[in-house]
């Protein structure tokens, strides 16, 4: 069993942590040569986190909210150039997302190159759901706060149409950074920082005086702005966790296979440690650059936590058989270790092995990083976005708003134990 001293800098007192769910730094060193340090993780009080979640509000209440502001949708229309095709940036399931203008202080229509640039997703019509999971994400983002939470800025709800107006975030998502063959390779450590990154905000909702599951996980959810600093998007699916001395929250099976806790997916039953499952899923997307479910694949390899599985398992643990290659060797060993256990410990069957989101970022930060010998890569300098960068917008990246359909119910022949 290992205790981890965490000093809480904010109140200058000492804290221990027992991991007892896993012994995680010990199963790391097997592919050491070197018995591990005592860890001393400092945490640090994070600013900008704020929000409560109250009891169910109306939708009356919701879209009251001072928090966000009620935009129409002929100043939105004017804002993307009446939703002009040079102006969209991707589409998935939910709609459509175009790159907008607004005056920043009055948030009204601006002149395309002028103001703040947003993201303005305009959902397709699809009834009552998608009414549901469009006024989910008003009451979430509404009142939840953190810098690792997309800024929700706004809304439109006219008729038939309902729009959502974010910030823009200038990198695109996760998933096409990693997938996406003309992208640039991202380097080890802007992979840890972005794993750090999610799973702080995950541990913003976890914690929050009204526990928030975030139920839909997913590498095209975690969106990047021009640094690399990673904000998790789409509350579409987010629902309460449980209250009192509920374990669970029994709801309708939503999510994306491949990154669905198997015990959700077979019971309906939702808990935190169903998002710690996904966010496994994801690190083992970070380390080995494979999709969570590869239909192009046969066997084991199908399925991302099932091949990891048969390498890990391995008695000599060794840890180059999963990592992605356009790393080109470049990472710690020890840390691409730590990070491996790590994943396939959020990954386990059994929810109670798994560990709680705080104790897994508690982790992410001791992971030491290596400075990368080659150059920086055009696509990963930590500068802000010029002018022109700003105003070509995705040419080169993904769009700022998840462009793959977002989960749903998952078919009667994934609702077993074995579908991931």
């Amino acid at each position: 069993m290992n205790t981890f001293l965490i000093v809480h800098e904010s109140f200058h007192f000492f804290h221990f942590v027992t991991l007892s769910v896993f012994s995680l730094i010990s199963e790391a060193t097997k592919c050491q040569d070197k018995p591990p340090p005592i860890l001393t993780i400092h945490t640090i009080s994070e600013k900008g986190r704020t929000g409560k979640i109250p009891s169910p509000r109306s939708e009356d209440e919701i879209l009251s909210s001072p928090n966000v502001k009620a935009l129409s949708f002929s100043e939105l229309k004017t804002a993307t150039r009446n939703f002009r095709p040079d102006s969209l940036l991707g589409e998935g399931g939910f709609g459509y997302v175009y790159k907008g203008w607004l005056v920043e202080q009055t948030l009204t229509a601006a002149r395309p190159g002028s103001g703040i640039v947003v993201a303005v997703k305009m959902l397709k019509p699809q009834g009552f759901q998608g009414h549901k999971e469009w006024l989910s994400e008003v009451n979430y983002l509404g009142q939840l706060h953190h810098p690792n939470l997309v800024k929700l800025i706004g809304y439109c709800l006219d008729g038939d149409n309902r729009l959502l107006v974010y910030e823009f975030m200038a990198r695109g998502s996760l998933e096409n950074h990693l997938f996406k063959r003309t992208a640039q390779p991202l380097r080890w450590e802007t992979r840890v920082k972005i794993a750090i990154d999610a799973a702080r905000g995950l541990c913003f909702l976890h914690s929050s005086e009204s526990q928030v599951i975030y139920r839909d996980f997913k590498a095209s959810n975690v969106l990047l702005d021009s640094e690399f600093n990673a904000k998790l998007s789409d509350f579409g699916l987010a629902k309460a966790g449980p209250t009192g001395d509920q374990t669970h929250v029994t709801t309708q099976v939503m999510g994306t296979h491949g990154y669905a806790a198997p015990e959700y997916v077979a019971t309906g039953r939702l808990t935190s440690k169903c998002d710690v499952y996904s966010f496994g899923v994801v690190l083992l997307e970070l380390l080995t650059g494979r999709h969570a479910v590869d239909k192009t694949k046969v066997g084991v390899e199908q399925k991302l936590v099932e091949w990891a599985k048969s390498h890990l398992d391995d008695k000599n643990h060794r840890i180059f058989r999963i990592m992605d290659t356009k790393l080109g060797g470049q990472y710690p060993r020890k840390g691409a270790c730590i990070a491996a256990t790590l994943a396939m410990t959020c990954v386990k069957p059994d929810a109670k092995a798994r560990p709680q989101m705080d104790e897994v970022l508690a982790i992410l930060k001791t992971i030491p990083s290596l400075k990368c010998t080659l150059p920086t890569t055009p696509s990963e300098q930590q500068t802000p976005a010029s002018p022109l960068t700003k105003s070509l917008g995705y040419l080169d990246h993904s769009s700022p708003m998840n462009l793959t359909p977002r989960g749903s119910p998952l078919p009667a022949h994934m609702r077993t134990p074995q579908g991931r």
